[in-house]
């Protein structure tokens, strides 16, 4: 098998454009998270609610079921917030 020498600056610009891409998706979900927690007009179980259809939609269209990144996992430390 024979390899092929890629050419550093398209590395760096094919990992720039992933980096790009990744941001943001992540800025348009903790938009949606955020919109959701700040709605003056839900209720707290109503903000609840919508956290988890946002969360639900994530898993949805990425096809998972359950979420690995958690914190307190692989030696993370926990939040607040992890039960």
């Amino acid at each position: 098998m024979s390899s092929v020498a890629i050419p550093t600056d398209i590395v760096n610009v094919i990992a720039s454009e992933l980096s790009c891409g990744v941001e943001r998706a992540v800025d348009c979900w903790m938009s949606q998270v955020e919109k959701a927690v700040t709605d003056v007009h839900l209720t707290s179980l109503g903000r609840l609610n919508a956290v988890h259809e946002i969360v639900s939609r994530y898993k949805s269209l990425t096809g998972k079921t359950e979420l690995t990144g958690r914190p307190g996992l692989n030696g993370s430390p926990k939040t607040r917030y992890e039960f």
